[in-house]
């Protein structure tokens, strides 16, 4: 192997191993912008915020799959999937604030910053959850 063809084989594979890093899609850009700017504790809701005016004035989305959905949850909350929030996006209401909630958090956290990339800044997430909200709800119709 020659040198010419070492060296064009080395730029090769620096430019395919770096180039992802240096990409500038929208969506890339709309996370960054959005990561660079929220406050910490942007997009959250703690069970214990939850009293019966702001229960009555949310929609609640169940992010866990339909099996999980159908063993329990909070009364009145739509299931979807949270890998189906951006599928089913004409499903989630603009005009009021939507809580997103898994077993936990986790999952219904990357499902609110999918939303939030594509201009929903109307969601919350339930932060503990499903099990945070059985055990420190403020309110529990």
């Amino acid at each position: 192997m020659t040198f010419a063809s070492r060296m064009s084989a080395a730029l090769l594979g620096a430019t395919l191993l770096f180039s992802p890093a240096f990409a500038e899609s929208p969506a890339i850009k709309a996370m960054q912008d959005y990561m660079e700017f929220a406050p910490y504790e942007a997009g959250i809701i703690v069970p214990q915020q939850l009293s019966k005016e702001i229960f009555d004035g949310v929609v609640f989305i169940d992010t866990r799959d339909a099996a999980q959905f159908a063993t329990g949850s909070i009364p009145g909350a739509r299931n979807i999937e949270w890998r189906e929030v951006l599928s089913r996006i004409s499903e989630i209401p603009k005009d009021k604030k939507v809580i997103l909630f898994c077993n936990t958090g986790s999952l219904s956290a990357q499902a609110a910053f999918a939303l939030r990339v594509a201009g929903r800044d109307n969601v919350l997430v339930l932060q503990t959850g499903f099990d945070g909200w059985k055990r420190d709800a403020a309110y529990k119709p």
